[in-house]
């Protein structure tokens, strides 16, 4: 019988939340940082990745708009301070990241060069238009990730909301 491997002292160590600023990924990044903050010291990040598509879009079409790429990094980093900068308790710092390409392929890549253990997402309703917008890349992600991955349905907020009353 071989002995079964033991998980290294504070397995999550650095965790990434990945976003796409819907009501989803918003309840989704309660666990994230409910995981960052059981683990003192653990490392949180936010990455939003900006398709290349709308990229393309927004550089060929807008070209009167000097320095497109920061305007996208200003807009981005408002809503990350609107949306997720006020559930952040004290003392838990957020690293913020953004990129602009294949969504799931840039997650992995990340999740790769940060050497992460815990990717959070949240994941749409069923219907087959939200799993093609966003949980297409959810699906790609767990099962393409060498880490552990948390999805976060949204059915499940229904569902606490529903206990609580």
């Amino acid at each position: 019988m071989s002995e079964r491997p033991t998980l290294p002292v504070g397995p999550c160590r650095r965790i990434l939340f990945c976003t796409d600023f819907s009501r989803n990924a918003e309840f989704a990044f309660q666990f994230a940082v409910d995981a960052a903050q059981r683990r003192p010291g653990c490392e949180l990040y936010l990455l939003h990745v900006v398709p290349e598509t709308d990229a393309q879009f927004w550089k060929t079409y807008i070209y009167e708009v000097e320095n497109v790429d920061n305007k996208a990094k200003q807009d981005i980093d408002r809503r990350i301070d609107e949306a997720y900068r006020p559930m952040l308790p004290a003392g838990l710092n957020l690293k913020v990241e953004f990129r602009v390409g294949r969504d799931w392929q840039e997650i992995l890549n990340f999740a790769d060069e940060k050497d992460i253990d815990l990717i959070v997402m949240g994941r749409q309703g069923k219907g087959s238009l939200q799993r093609a917008l966003f949980g297409n890349v959810t699906e790609k992600v767990a099962r393409k990730a060498d880490c552990a991955v948390l999805i976060v349905p949204l059915s499940f907020e229904e569902k606490l909301e529903r206990t609580v009353l």
